[in-house]
């Protein structure tokens, strides 16, 4: 099994904001590096009157889901956060920052007033019955909201987050910019607590797609996300008087983000941070058991592949995967500065045990594994070349201007046994089964399909190993 080495990390990390760019909806900048795309989408918003071009298309398809869009970009930018000087040492942080800033441009303008937020773009249904590319796609573009009276308190406290993290990503570069962001954050935890409900109940056509199982853990997370780029005691105040810590997890995803609650909160009681309770100490307990559990160290570990892969959940197998691995190489720098062990069950975790964990997932993402394959898309020579992904499937574009109907896409490009003719440099297919296997299909969505949320935290774990 090839192993894979620095100079090889630095050019996976390159990819990841290759992908990003090839998400991008909207009108395209004259600095796009993925040139078989086009400007795609320009009307979108119309119907309400709200400007919703811009923003990144979900995965394979041609939608604008506000809620894994907005964990999305919570973790861009807590990867940018984080692993800052890794990203400056690899000339990458300007691309980050860029991906960040599609992202929160569009949540801006998706937040016109602050009890109103624009959840979605496109009907999930009608979008996945066509095959078409981004660019002439006819599918019907409606835009779905929240509001005081439909409340989405999950997608309301996500999006809080992902402004507030963002924030911090830009402080030093425009501080104009992050000022603009801590106030849209600030007035969606608001909006969030004051109207409480799940966002599916007020955006029904998400809920097919991306329904949210509750909104306590988001309304941690944005707490956490507030306090870290404000430092105001009310947030802590917020988590101190909530029910709970989120308890003991079994992953960590767009759906779930307790364990990032729970990180934040553990690296305030690394730092010294106390408050009266023992609130803090307790965060750390439940974010340090998630991080026993991936070490095997646990009382309740993570299932593993016989190859190695932390595997959790079977549809798109890698988005746990990289968010477990992310929390792996945070939690390590949090060690390192506070040059303190993580004391298991079974055993005692370092720092460097932590990084070398999450470069070992990394390792088998980019191909050692038993099938000596790739998923990252364009990286290596054995790698996925029919991912689920309208754009990639069909001839760009640039080289036919000649629409593509929505069933011709089917019968032309979908069911076509050849590769892809572009290339999506960077994305992670859903990957393998629990027992390494992989069916290079795009039939196969289940494991072919790419997904932005997955690559977001991969961004930061590639810049900590690399």
């Amino acid at each position: 099994m090839p192993m894979t080495h620095g100079a090889n990390y630095g050019e996976a990390l390159t990819n990841t904001l290759l992908y990003f760019e090839a998400q991008r909806s909207g009108k395209l900048p004259s600095d796009q590096r993925v040139n078989w795309r086009g400007d795609s989408a320009l009307r979108d918003g119309s119907d309400v009157h709200v400007d919703l071009t811009g923003g990144y298309y979900d995965a394979g398809d041609n939608m604008k889901f506000g809620f894994p869009l907005a964990f999305t970009t919570t973790m861009l930018a807590w990867s940018s956060i984080e692993m800052e000087s890794e990203l400056k040492a690899h000339n990458e942080s300007q691309n980050v920052l860029a991906a960040i800033k599609w992202a929160t441009d569009y949540l801006i303008n998706a937040h016109p007033e602050p009890n109103v937020l624009y959840g979605q773009v496109g009907d999930g249904y009608a979008d996945h019955a066509c095959w078409m590319r981004p660019e002439d796609m006819t599918t019907p573009r409606p835009c779905y909201r929240i509001d005081a009276q439909h409340p989405g308190s999950d997608l309301a406290g996500e999006t809080a987050a992902a402004m507030a993290a963002a924030s911090l990503a830009f402080a030093q570069y425009d501080a104009s910019y992050a000022g603009k962001l801590i106030g849209h954050a600030k007035d969606l935890f608001e909006f969030a607590k004051a109207r409480p409900g799940l966002y599916q109940s007020s955006i029904s056509n998400a809920g097919g797609f991306y329904a949210s199982s509750g909104y306590d853990d988001e309304l941690f997370w944005a707490a956490a996300w507030l306090h870290r780029a404000t430092d105001d005691q009310i947030y802590l105040d917020y988590l101190n008087g909530a029910y709970g810590t989120g308890g003991q997890r079994t992953v960590f995803s767009w759906d779930d983000k307790f364990v990032g609650a729970q990180v934040l909160m553990a690296k305030l009681a690394l730092e010294g941070k106390r408050d009266g309770s023992n609130k803090l100490d307790e965060f750390k307990g439940m974010a340090e058991d998630f991080i026993c559990n991936c070490a095997q160290m646990g009382s309740n570990n993570f299932k593993k592949t016989p190859g190695g892969l932390l595997w959790f959940l079977p549809w798109n197998a890698l988005q746990y995967t990289t968010t477990a691995s992310f929390v792996l190489s945070a939690y390590s720098k949090y060690l390192k500065t506070a040059n303190t062990p993580i004391n298991c069950p079974s055993g005692t975790l370092q720092a460097s045990d932590l990084l070398n964990l999450a470069r070992a997932q990394v390792d088998y993402i980019l191909g050692s594994n038993p099938k000596g394959m790739s998923y990252m898309v364009g990286f290596g020579t054995n790698y996925p070349k029919k991912s689920h992904h309208r754009g990639a499937s069909i001839v760009s574009i640039k080289k036919s201007i000649t629409a593509v109907s929505c069933n011709e896409g089917y019968s032309t490009w979908y069911n076509n046994p050849a590769p892809n003719p572009n290339v999506l440099t960077g994305a992670l297919v859903g990957g393998p089964d629990e027992n390494d296997a992989y069916g290079d299909e795009r039939t196969n969505f289940q494991q072919s399909e790419p997904v932005i949320a997955t690559v977001a935290p991969f961004v930061g774990v590639l810049a900590a190993v690399a």
